[in-house]
């Protein structure tokens, strides 16, 4: 979830969240209030919920503490406001004991995701980051083109995404090879997921799908007259 709007309101429904993830059963993972989660991890699902702020006035990896809240607070890490600058509304519905219920939230549009997660990737080198982009990007709404993806975050954020360029081409340099973190992180998690799928031809998806996408943007930018980094 990111936060960014609701600190700079003040932090006000900060305390009714916790309160509501508390009576969801949810509970802070250890000593890191940006994250809770639900379940001790031995049965059933455990859910992980994670609150992220991108904040100029915080250093970043700060750790900031809501008003009012015990318990919860927001990871800064750089780069991630891009989820917030591209919204789109959705409709999610809940069975509650036998009554239909539904809520309309925002969540973040492709491009948001796809450079949050970059960004996201850059700062904390975690291998679900990585599988997660290239997931995306070989499975969304705008179809099984690569480029089309990369055409959405030009579309939504044009030359304002050079904030996110050393990202990009770390990114990029992750997925350079079979055996790169990036693609091993992709592959690993694949086919664990779906055992019939052959490792070489995930790793050669994987890759395709994140340079595709990389190269695509930073041509764009280098033709925008970005300073090359």
């Amino acid at each position: 979830m990111q936060v960014d709007l609701e600190i700079s309101a003040g932090s006000v429904n900060a305390a009714r969240l916790e309160q509501a993830l508390r009576n969801a059963g949810f509970h802070p993972d250890g000593q890191y209030i940006w994250r809770w989660r639900s379940g001790d991890g031995h049965q059933g699902a455990t859910v992980k919920f994670e609150l992220l702020a991108d904040l100029d006035t915080e250093r970043a990896g700060e750790t900031i503490k809501f008003t009012n809240c015990d318990d919860l607070g927001a990871a800064n890490l750089r780069g991630t406001g891009f989820a917030a600058r591209d919204r789109e509304v959705r409709t999610i519905v809940a069975d509650d004991h036998g009554d239909q219920r539904q809520a309309e939230i925002y969540v973040t549009g492709l491009a948001g995701f796809l450079l949050a997660k970059t960004a996201a990737a850059y700062s904390r080198r975690k291998p679900k980051d990585w599988y997660d982009i290239a997931y995306v990007l070989l499975n969304n709404d705008y179809g099984d083109s690569t480029a089309a993806a990369a055409e959405r975050v030009w579309q939504v954020f044009g030359a304002s995404i050079a904030s996110a360029e050393s990202a990009l081409r770390d990114l990029n340099a992750n997925f350079a090879e079979p055996s790169a973190q990036g693609t091993s992180a992709y592959v690993d998690q694949i086919t664990l997921d779906y055992p019939d799928i052959d490792p070489v031809t995930a790793a050669a998806d994987g890759q395709i799908a994140v340079q595709t996408f990389c190269d695509d943007l930073l041509s764009r930018l280098a033709d925008q007259g970005s300073p090359q980094t």
